[in-house]
């Protein structure tokens, strides 16, 4: 952690809705004037996408599932160097997953490649979004470098149907390859993705309130209306809950540590929670300065 070069972690598995989570703090940044150095997750796999497909059948051929939830299949040792180098001299470096042709154009790099790496600085804080940024192996501590620690969680089942749907429109995956996938993770979703949300400082579960039983035949993603948002808070004293309260109708609390919100509350929510946090983070960065 630093006072003077903060660093905002958000974590969540593929199709959580980590990116909506980034888009609400985009729009925190632009409103408060905050400057903010973004970082990807997938910036930091090992391997490109050709390369893993080839590691992917290689390691199956010796019966082990390897996934990019794994922490062999990224390069958390460059990234824990990366929030280090931030925390103590407010630089770093970073690059580009190209994923799909869209952002070739804007990357001028060809789908499933990486882009060079880039440096980066000059800004108030650090904001990362992807799979490990508050992950604890044998040889990286990547959650002791954040000041302010985010896990997007939602149900099991309206996770899955988050991620069939995004791959089969976005990257026309087939249910059934997406479910291989699903499966094949499974065992290092329970290792490495679980464990960093008893790590994280508030954590966003959004429970639906429709049938999900069928994750795998399920025809549209349940909305945010369809939905509410359990909200709990590693440090509930410092919480205003009633302003809480009082701002989001129909919301109350289940535990001294957790607000049940309505999901079409969701941006707002967000918005009323991170701002006076975000505020705190740069109150403390001028101080230090």
């Amino acid at each position: 952690m630093s006072a003077k070069y903060p660093i905002i972690s958000i974590t969540g598995s593929s199709g959580a809705g980590t990116t909506t989570v980034k888009d609400t703090f985009e729009k925190i940044f632009k409103r408060e004037n905050i400057s903010a150095s973004f970082i990807e997750g997938d910036a930091f796999h090992r391997y490109d996408r050709e390369t893993m497909r080839r590691k992917i059948a290689d390691e199956k051929a010796r019966g082990v599932d390897f996934t990019h939830f794994s922490a062999e299949a990224n390069e958390l040792e460059i990234l824990e160097s990366v929030f280090a180098d931030y925390g103590r001299r407010g630089v770093g470096r970073t690059r580009h997953y190209v994923h799909d042709e869209g952002e070739a154009v804007k990357y001028g790099a060809e789908p499933g490649t990486f882009t060079n790496w880039e440096e980066f600085g000059d800004s108030d804080l650090l904001f990362y979004e992807g799979l490990h940024g508050c992950a604890v192996t044998d040889t990286v501590n990547l959650a002791q470098h954040c000041d302010l620690k985010i896990g997007v969680v939602p149900v099991i089942n309206l996770e899955w149907i988050q991620k069939i749907h995004r791959d089969k429109a976005t990257r026309g995956y087939s249910t059934e390859a997406v479910t291989d996938t699903i499966l094949r993770r499974m065992p290092d979703y329970v290792h490495y993705i679980c464990p960093q949300f008893s790590l994280t400082d508030i954590n966003f579960q959004r429970v639906p309130i429709v049938d999900t039983s069928n994750p795998f035949i399920a025809r549209w993603i349940p909305t945010h209306a369809e939905s509410i948002l359990v909200i709990r808070f590693a440090r509930p004293q410092s919480i205003d809950f009633p302003y809480l309260l009082s701002m989001l109708n129909n919301s109350f609390m289940s535990r001294a540590n957790s607000i049940v919100v309505p999901g079409d509350k969701l941006d707002l929510a967000m918005q009323l929670i991170f701002t006076p946090l975000i505020h705190k983070l740069l109150e403390r960065k001028h101080r230090m300065s």
